[in-house]
């Protein structure tokens, strides 16, 4: 009896428990999901370099983020304008596996970064590793609210970072509408 009552509930059990685990990663993937959408969209707004060779540069961007389908992660690509010149920028970032994997700029094949790792802190903030030969640092993603985001690029020197951009952009895609009363 005892056994029959056992081999009953084992399978029981060991199906509840895969649900759990599963619910488990949903959920650990939840802020994943909501920051990376929360991303969407066309974003514009002022940077400065304020570190470097280069320091007190100021800069105005123009973002579309987007979400690829069917992985966890997102794609910003636009341009900065200094003066009369535009910059190219992106940066594409996908889940591989437990780590998030990506490029900035391109990459170190190209002009810019490698991102190789990373992890969203929580629904509104990621922080992402980036890499080019002995240049390592991070890179931050910061929406406060719905309308605002916040990117910071800071390289580590010698045992501490030191930003060296950073841009402040509003989301120019959600257009509030008023009612217009009849006359």
């Amino acid at each position: 009896m005892k056994s029959v009552i056992l081999s009953s509930v084992l399978p029981l059990a060991v199906a509840i428990t895969a649900v759990v685990g599963l619910a488990s990663e949903a959920s650990a993937a939840e802020p994943d999901k909501q920051f990376f959408q929360s991303a969407e969209g066309k974003w514009v707004g002022p940077g400065e370099i304020v570190a470097g060779k280069y320091k007190g540069t100021k800069f105005n961007c123009s973002f579309t983020g987007s979400t690829p389908d069917g992985t966890m992660g997102m794609t910003l690509d636009g341009g900065c304008r200094v003066g009369m010149f535009t910059q190219p920028m992106s940066a594409k970032i996908e889940r591989k596996g437990r780590d998030y994997k990506g490029s900035f700029m391109g990459g170190s094949a190209g002009a810019g970064l490698d991102i190789i790792g990373g992890n969203v802190v929580d629904a509104r903030k990621v922080v992402f590793t980036i890499n080019r030969n002995q240049l390592r640092g991070v890179m931050q993603a910061r929406i406060p609210d719905d309308n605002s985001m916040t990117v910071t690029v800071a390289v580590r020197v010698q045992d501490q970072l030191v930003p060296v951009i950073g841009m402040s952009l509003k989301r120019v895609d959600a257009v509030e509408v008023g009612s217009i009363a009849p006359n």
